[in-house]
């Protein structure tokens, strides 16, 4: 819980980081003739309401199980994750959009403050990105994941413009759309982790396949308690950040049921205690063939 709740707190740092930055761009755009920084800077507004909504999925996912959600409200964490990912690709269609429409009106190359001001922006924003991608690993979470490609995708447009810019004060005014196409090539990057969040945030949702390592380390505990013969299958579902774990063993067929009954118990409490992230586990005793066993 605590590590949550410390994860929750870099939702501040990031708001307040795109409030801040949002500002500096949009007037330093307006200032120095620099579109392809007036238009982050409006995608960096849009980011504070993605960020807001990720953040608060985030946390109405920790809420505790209750009488009408007996499974708890992870299912809110996979969501937010996929509004994540779609803003990502709005946001990406839009600065292509815009940086288009850029090249193909003639207008005058950025003044030179504007390149000094997005390496800042590409410094903070990294910066920034991998403390939260660092948090969404911890806990497990795509929709902080996908937050943190929203500080790096700002990142990378920022840094392409400043390129652009770069070759457009130094190579005169043949190159002041640089920072524009600098920016359209940058959408492609942002494009595809858009869809990749996008993606494992419907997979989550339709409770797909967790990966064969976690389902092997969670078979490798149950098999190592005592009375089990084999382990026949295990299902695994993620939802938000926590597992629910089903799993099936064999037992000795002579077994008295009660002893079965304690062996389910300890299998429970020893796949739990070896993974904190799984919630619940439920576990279905087979009686074992007597070639088995």
């Amino acid at each position: 819980m605590k590590e949550t709740e410390s994860v929750q707190r870099l939702g501040w740092l990031s708001l307040g980081v795109n409030i801040a930055l949002m500002a500096i761009k949009i007037i330093t755009g307006v200032l120095g003739n620099c579109y392809a920084l007036i238009a982050d800077g409006v995608e960096s507004a849009s980011d504070v309401i993605t960020t807001s909504v990720t953040w608060l999925g985030f946390k109405l996912s920790l809420r505790p199980a209750d009488a009408e959600h007996p499974y708890g409200h992870g299912k809110i964490e996979a969501l937010s994750g996929a509004f994540s990912g779609i803003s990502l690709l709005a946001a990406a269609t839009l600065i292509a959009w815009q940086s288009i429409h850029e090249i193909t009106t003639v207008h005058q190359a950025p003044a030179w403050y504007t390149l000094p001001v997005l390496l800042l922006v590409v410094v903070v924003k990294e910066t920034v990105s991998r403390k939260i991608m660092a948090a969404s690993k911890s806990v497990d979470s795509l929709a902080i994941k996908g937050d943190a490609w929203h500080h790096r995708s700002d990142a990378i447009t920022s840094g392409a413009a400043a390129v652009g810019i770069a070759f457009a004060l130094f190579g005169g005014n043949r190159f002041s759309a640089a920072d524009d196409w600098a920016a359209l090539l940058a959408c492609l990057i942002i494009y595809l982790n858009g869809f990749i969040i996008l993606k494992g945030a419907v997979h989550e949702i339709l409770d797909g396949d967790v990966g064969k390592d976690v389902e092997q380390s969670i078979v490798s505990v149950a098999s190592a308690v005592g009375g089990i013969v084999d382990v026949e299958k295990c299902r695994v579902r993620k939802s938000g950040t926590d597992y629910f774990v089903e799993i099936h063993i064999h037992v000795p067929a002579a077994m008295p049921v009660r002893d079965g009954h304690a062996v389910g118990h300890r299998v429970k409490d020893a796949v739990m205690a070896a993974r904190t992230s799984v919630r619940d586990v439920v576990v279905h005793i087979e009686p074992a063939r007597e070639a088995a066993v």
